[in-house]
């Protein structure tokens, strides 16, 4: 989280070196945006809208927003989803959804509605693979914790969604940040599948200073709901949804957590009863139900898909068969938390704190972060197996994999 959402020091300096302009690549990208005008619906966003906190002077020949997914997908933060938990942490079936599939599955189902309703898939793209990105180690259950060590040091609440932006605005490049598109962030910020909501109509911002509200009021504030400004991240919000609520069911099955049989009627006759099957329910009937500038499933199915939410939540989220491991893991990241903060204060630059992470970053966030900020940084960004092994190297008891 960063300490003030309202600055950015580097933000009159361009992002990249000015280059003479390719005459051939320039074609190609305004043969690209001829056709974003003419193939995109009236309400779309369109890649020449695009808005950067630091004005770039060459993108070569590719669009906006197909610049921020390659700049998520080649970040060091994208690359650690790899062993970061979904909802199953500590088992041993390779079956089980990694987060890293997870943002896969999101921007897969979510660029099918958007090119059933004319939407920039570039912008969806980008949004759904960068959304989970400030997730720490152990899913929300880590979160929680990590959560309330930030309060305990005099920290705004963590949410993994303020950290994915964080990540790519502050953390990337050493400190220097990626440079991601107004578009892209906000939906990235405003993703949260987990809010229930029936429709969803985009509330169009401007400007980075109405973004950087929008973040200074959910960190102060984790009630405050939060709208994407456009089609587009409304969409990867419901794909969100869609994309977990079945295939969770389809995990715990395969751990024998639940049966088929034991998801409600009402879900199994409104959505079905595997993951397929509710995919294809939620997508077709979102599709039928969005209008020109709302994103919206019907009543039926609304109701339907929180009854199947609370079921998740019951049966799932909360069982205690997968919550055993979760005194062990609160103790490690207690006891790591007080480890970085005690060499934070008084460095001795032995730990991984400093030789992974801070003295690899620029003066400026050395200069303006502090300590308690910066041990959250490196927690948050740490894989599940990492942070283990950080914790076994202070003598903690670490959870085991069955």
């Amino acid at each position: 989280m960063p300490e003030k959402y309202d600055k950015d020091k580097r933000k009159s300096q361009p992002f990249v070196k000015i280059m003479e302009q390719d005459p051939y690549l320039t074609e190609i990208k305004n043969r690209l945006a001829e056709r974003e005008e003419q193939y995109l619906g009236a309400w779309a966003a369109k890649s020449r809208e695009a808005i950067r906190r630091r004005p770039e002077l060459l993108e070569g020949h590719r669009p906006a927003f197909a610049v921020d997914t390659d700049r998520i997908m080649h970040s060091r933060a994208y690359t650690r989803y790899i062993d970061k938990t979904q909802v199953f942490y500590m088992v041993r079936n390779d079956h089980i959804t990694h987060r890293v599939l997870h943002v896969q599955l999101v921007s897969k189902i979510a660029r099918t509605i958007g090119r059933v309703l004319s939407l920039n898939e570039d912008l969806i793209e980008a949004i759904a693979l960068g959304h989970d990105i400030g997730h720490p180690p152990f899913g929300h259950d880590g979160e929680k914790m990590l959560d309330r060590l930030c309060r305990e040091h005099g920290l705004p609440s963590f949410q993994h969604n303020l950290q994915s932006v964080r990540f790519l605005e502050h953390i990337e490049r050493k400190g220097r940040g990626v440079n991601l598109s107004l578009q892209t962030l906000d939906g990235i910020l405003c993703h949260d599948g987990e809010v229930h909501d029936r429709s969803l109509c985009p509330v169009r911002s401007v400007s980075f200073a109405d973004f950087d509200e929008k973040m200074g009021q959910k960190a102060v504030d984790p009630s405050f709901a939060l709208v994407p400004m456009t089609l587009e991240g409304c969409v990867v919000r419901f794909a969100d949804t869609i994309s977990y609520i079945g295939r969770d069911i389809e995990d715990a099955i395969e751990l024998g957590l639940i049966s088929r049989s034991d998801i409600p009627q009402q879900c199994r006759t409104a959505l079905g009863e595997t993951n397929g099957t509710i995919v294809h329910n939620l997508v077709t009937d979102l599709l039928k139900n969005s209008g020109e500038d709302a994103i919206s499933f019907s009543p039926e199915i609304s109701e339907a898909l929180s009854k199947l939410k609370n079921f998740n939540y019951e049966r799932i989220y909360l069982n205690p068969v997968i919550k055993k491991d979760v005194k062990k893991i609160e103790a490690c990241y207690q006891a790591l938390f007080s480890s970085y903060i005690e060499e934070m204060h008084a460095p001795k630059g032995r730990s991984t704190l400093f030789s992974e992470f801070f003295n690899k970053m620029e003066p400026e966030y050395a200069d303006h972060t502090e300590p308690a900020i910066v041990v959250c940084d490196f927690l948050a960004g740490m894989t599940d197996d990492y942070f283990s092994k950080q914790a076994e190297l202070l003598g903690c008891a670490i959870p085991q994999k069955q």
